[in-house]
């Protein structure tokens, strides 16, 4: 991905979660996808489909069963 598509990227999720702490950056050695940040924390990754002529993009995000112990 290169970097204007990693801005777009960037905005779309601040607006859609109403958060600019939402940081979307290039992964080392790999141009297929994007790692997500919320300050220092990796969120999760985002991977181009650009099959076919269809541009999308598939947003990932592990939860922990240990993120989930502190809420009731």
């Amino acid at each position: 991905m290169n970097h204007p598509e990693i801005i777009k990227l960037q905005k779309f999720l601040q607006q859609k979660f109403n958060n600019r702490n939402i940081d979307v950056r290039p992964r080392a050695k790999l141009n297929d996808s994007v790692e997500v940040f919320i300050g220092e924390e990796s969120i999760g990754l985002i991977h181009v489909d650009d099959e076919d002529g269809d541009k999308s993009y598939m947003f990932s995000m592990s939860i922990l069963d240990i993120d989930l112990e502190d809420l009731d």
